[in-house]
């Protein structure tokens, strides 16, 4: 599997064309949604272009050059929301968190090559895709969230035989209550922040954490309680 954002150069078909499948291993055309503005990391947009949804991978092809397109594996995409918020960004779309392969001495993301005319797509680890039509936001972040969950992180032994603080099924969805309407997540009773691939240790672990410093608050109190009833 490709890690991160990768360049698409190859199409099929008549006029602009239609991305390349791989059929021979289950992939599925899921979504196509013409009309869709992308911007990578703090770039200016790309338009015109059209979204193609697959089972596998989320695919924007160019409307006008055929050499220029880009792909994410949903299993790099590490979160996934709706953002209305104009202060995030000018205009509503689909926000998402690209995870990519870092390299000995690599360093974290710079801004600088954000903004260089040669664009390093190792580097992009956020992606928005900027519908024409606002209305059809909800509805892609449905099929975003149904493709996500056919496409599971892999579990590795070594991590499966430590995952023993919580199971999904001990952690309850506490609600809705208080979110900003200007986002939007998918809600799963692993990731308390959105859809994420992974980092599901990460919200268990912050639980027990904050679970144990109540415990030990209230030990500490009992223990101040008894001290002074001796004195």
């Amino acid at each position: 599997m490709a890690v991160g954002l990768r360049l698409v150069t190859e199409r099929v078909g008549d006029g602009a064309g239609v991305p390349v499948l791989d059929s021979g291993n289950g992939e599925e055309l899921m979504h196509v949604q013409p009309g869709v503005s992308i911007v990578l990391a703090n770039r200016p947009p790309e338009f015109p272009g059209t979204l193609y949804i697959s089972s596998k991978q989320v695919m924007w092809l160019s409307d006008v050059d055929r050499t220029k397109g880009y792909a994410v594996d949903f299993l790099s995409v590490s979160l996934h929301a709706v953002s209305r918020d104009p202060e995030a960004y000018t205009s509503p779309c689909i926000y998402t968190q690209i995870d990519r392969e870092v390299e000995n001495g690599d360093e974290s993301e710079s801004s600088d090559s954000e903004y260089n005319e040669t664009l390093d797509l190792s580097k992009i680890t956020e992606m928005r895709l900027v519908p024409s039509d606002p209305n059809q936001l909800d509805m892609l972040f449905e099929i975003f969230c149904k493709c996500a969950e056919l496409n599971p992180e892999p579990i590795e032994e070594e991590e499966e035989r430590h995952n023993w603080i919580f199971s999904a099924d001990q952690i309850e969805d506490e609600g809705t209550d208080g979110e900003d309407p200007d986002w939007h997540f998918f809600q799963n009773p692993t990731s308390s922040i959105g859809h994420s691939n992974g980092d599901h240790d990460l919200s268990h672990s912050v639980l027990e954490l904050q679970i144990n410093d109540k415990r030990f608050d209230d030990a500490e109190e009992m223990e101040s309680e008894s001290n002074g009833g001796y004195k």
